[in-house]
């Protein structure tokens, strides 16, 4: 279930709403499931999936998708003694349901929502009170985020048209993970709901003069989806869909996911409940997984103003069939917030009091952000706002990417701890706040800083810019834009940053490349046939050690291809 809301219902979005339209089927590709098929997860150790693969088949499953270097395989059966007998099953170590309901008749063959039909672009773009709340605008004059840093939308989908995502969106890095397999088919990351795009908004918004800017601008996004549609108007999360994608973001190398939504159907899951268990290892395997490769993992910590540290019940699960009232302990977790290495969110209104709705717990909240009443992208080009944490875990996931984007070589264990330790602290009066003003159990460590994440800026005399204007001819000879680098003592770094802001539509036609002084060309990026997106708002990182950092650097640009034409607005070097 996603977290933008303080109860089930989905939130209500202050813009009007543009419908789903008509769904479009994929090439068929096999049957539907029959009537009373579920899912399954099958674990084993790490590697061993084979034999357990084999004993599926003759137990009256069949292999939907198995991550054996996690040792997970889900399963479908329509067999009522399924897991009874897997779990029978030598080198099998859990097995569990992942759903009270049926498969779906559509997961076999996947519908692929249309594309959103657009409104006219907004003409203003005002900073926003919540980013000013954190630094945002702030950390903008210093650094917008490197385009080389991907933050994974794990959600609902992205509407990748978006006037404000298009030209951050990273379509060949995005996928569907619904139904729990693969779907890397153009167009299957498309937004089902709305809520997946208000998030994206969030971390990324382009700051292009129109919307709305989100904390790191400059980073890209990509969008994976994880929910599924249920009933009349409903996104559910199931947990072999939530493996998916954590698996397919650290196979992709994404630096950030954005996790604003708890994993269905059970608001908690228990170790002592055999199905809960196997749903438990899977995800928190899946999880270790893409933080192995270097992926942080952000998450809503929930909507249900719950004390995390003091579970005793839960009413709402399982909701894909009839939620019942059940007793709980401590050692049910809400997933994936609650899984080990995962930065759990909780929400702050305006005023940097909790959030009506947002969970709490000593040593279960990380850290805090604005949630709400956040005004941010919605589907077809239009804006709206939404309360919940999962749109304060957005906050954070954007700022991680700046931290990522100015300490590239940080691990996730790092950056967690640069969140920690850069947070502002918040202090609270009411009854149930437990802790001192550094860390407590409504914000943990405190309020995230944006400001804080990108430094306070390079020292005077070691930002070069020149934001003169310079035509780039329709597929002409190339231009460019000169810097005079003086007072700098000794070669480049390693890290020479440079920041390109050129206002160009369909970006793919521009050659970029960065001149030394003494004529040597680093390229900074390559045309693209593919890219359509507009204007190229980046920062790039070059290894400059061998060139002397004093003398005349240049930016050259050429646009190769017809049609479409631009400038370049200003571009900077940091030493």
């Amino acid at each position: 279930m996603f977290l933008g809301s303080r109860s089930r219902l989905r939130t209500a979005v202050i813009a009007a709403a543009v419908g789903a339209g008509v769904l479009t089927a994929a090439t068929p590709a096999a049957a539907a499931p029959a009537a009373g098929t579920r899912a399954y997860l099958v674990i084993t150790a790490p590697g061993a999936t084979a034999g357990a693969a084999t004993a599926v088949g003759s137990n009256g499953g069949t292999v939907w998708t198995s991550y054996d270097a996690i040792g997970v395989i889900v399963a479908h059966s329509g067999a009522s003694d399924f897991a009874t007998k897997m779990r029978a099953i030598s080198g099998v170590q859990k097995v569990g349901a992942t759903r009270t309901s049926d498969i779906p008749a559509e997961a076999a063959n996947p519908p692929l929502y249309p594309a959103q039909t657009q409104s006219a672009p907004s003409t203003s773009e005002p900073v926003r009170t919540d980013m000013a709340q954190i630094g945002a605008d702030k950390a903008w004059a210093v650094n917008q985020g490197s385009s080389s840093v991907t933050v994974g939308v794990l959600d609902t989908g992205v509407d990748d048209l978006h006037d404000d995502l298009k030209a951050n969106f990273d379509a060949a890095n995005s996928a569907s993970c619904a139904y729990g397999k693969l779907d890397t088919r153009a167009g299957s990351w498309r937004d089902i709901d709305g809520h997946g795009t208000h998030v994206a908004g969030t971390i990324a918004a382009a700051k292009n003069g129109r919307g709305v800017v989100g904390v790191a601008p400059g980073v890209k996004i990509a969008g994976v989806r994880v929910a599924e549609r249920f009933g009349a108007d409903e996104s559910l999360f199931f947990p072999e869909n939530t493996i998916c994608a954590m698996v397919f973001s650290g196979d992709r190398g994404f630096e950030v996911t954005n996790n604003s939504y708890y994993t269905d159907p059970w608001l908690f899951n228990c170790p002592d409940n055999a199905d809960q268990d196997a749903i438990l290892e899977g995800v928190k395997r899946a999880v270790a997984y893409a933080e192995g490769k270097g992926v942080l993992n952000v998450a809503a910590a929930g909507n249900e103003n719950y004390n995390l540290a003091s579970k005793s019940s839960d009413a709402t699960s399982p909701n894909d069939s009839t939620p019942a009232t059940r007793t709980i302990t401590n050692a049910c977790l809400s997933v994936p917030t609650e899984v080990s290495g995962v930065v759990s969110v909780a929400s702050i209104n305006s005023s940097n009091a909790k959030s009506i709705f947002s969970n709490f717990g000593t040593d279960k909240i990380h850290i805090s952000a604005p949630g709400d009443n956040v005004y941010s992208t919605t589907r077809g080009g239009k804006y709206g706002s939404k309360s919940g944490t999962s749109m304060a875990s957005p906050h954070v996931a954007g700022v991680a990417a700046l931290l990522k984007s100015t300490n590239p070589t940080a691990t996730p264990a790092q950056l967690r701890t640069l969140l920690a330790t850069q947070a502002d602290d918040l202090s609270c009066s009411d009854s149930r706040c437990a802790g001192t003003t550094a860390k407590n159990n409504f914000f943990g460590e405190g309020r995230v800083d944006a400001q804080a994440a990108v430094g306070t800026g390079t020292p005077p005399g070691n930002s070069f810019e020149n934001t003169a204007d310079v035509a780039i001819p329709d597929a002409g000879a190339a231009v460019t834009s000169s810097i005079t680098v003086s007072g700098v003592t000794g070669n480049a770094p390693a890290t020479l940053k440079v920041d390109v802001n050129i206002v160009h539509t369909y970006r793919g036609d521009l050659v970029i490349d960065l001149i030394a002084p003494d004529g040597t060309a680093y390229r900074l990026k390559a045309s693209s046939s593919n890219d359509s997106a507009d204007n190229v708002v980046a920062t790039y990182q070059v290894n400059a050690s061998s060139e002397v950092a004093n003398g005349t650097w240049k930016l050259q640009v050429k646009d190769v291809a017809a049609q479409d034409t631009g400038y370049v607005d200003s571009w900077k070097l940091t030493f």
